[in-house]
């Protein structure tokens, strides 16, 4: 989550909000925006920084924050189904094993979906809308999970297998 939020901030050229990127030492550093020369951030979603540039990393993040808590959610959907089995690969216990399962995630990532497009509690929750980019932005940091969870249950039965071919 913490490498989207990054993301978001210092390296993302092609969004399409085209907001201001800043370096990683700018990032780490924002609490001394106040002094940084010359900078002006561009408005996005409706918010402007001409009064106070250094807002940018305070009301200004609340595009991170949602591509954050976000990747959090879809992570966390991904890693139940991951749950499913300790060492089986999900090509060997497919998620349709468990339909109550997939109907907990899906209402999960419904109610998710709400919280982000139904306006009254995007504000609540202090999020915004994600749209197609974001998505794939999301995606992108969320799946990779997914492919680790499956290498390392690989590892563990091939290890598995060599504890269990010394005992033979």
């Amino acid at each position: 989550t913490v490498g989207i939020f990054v993301y978001w901030y210092c390296f993302d050229v092609s969004a399409p909000d085209q907001h201001t990127l800043v370096s990683m030492s700018e990032l780490f550093g924002w609490g001394k925006c106040a002094s940084w020369e010359g900078f002006s951030p561009k408005p996005f979603l409706d918010l402007t920084f001409d009064k106070d540039p250094c807002s940018y990393f305070a009301a200004g993040k609340v595009k991170a924050s949602t591509l954050s808590l976000t990747v959090l959610v879809i992570i966390e959907m991904l890693n139940a189904f991951n749950a499913l089995s300790e060492d089986g690969s999900l090509i060997q216990m497919p998620p349709w094993t468990n339909p109550w399962l997939i109907l907990a995630c899906i209402g999960s990532v419904l109610t998710h979906f709400v919280i982000l497009y139904v306006p009254v509690l995007a504000q609540i929750f202090n999020v915004c809308p994600l749209d197609q980019h974001d998505w794939l932005l999301v995606m992108a940091f969320s799946v990779p999970v997914l492919l680790m969870d499956e290498i390392l249950k690989f590892c563990g039965r091939q290890q598995q297998k060599k504890v269990m071919s010394k005992h033979e």
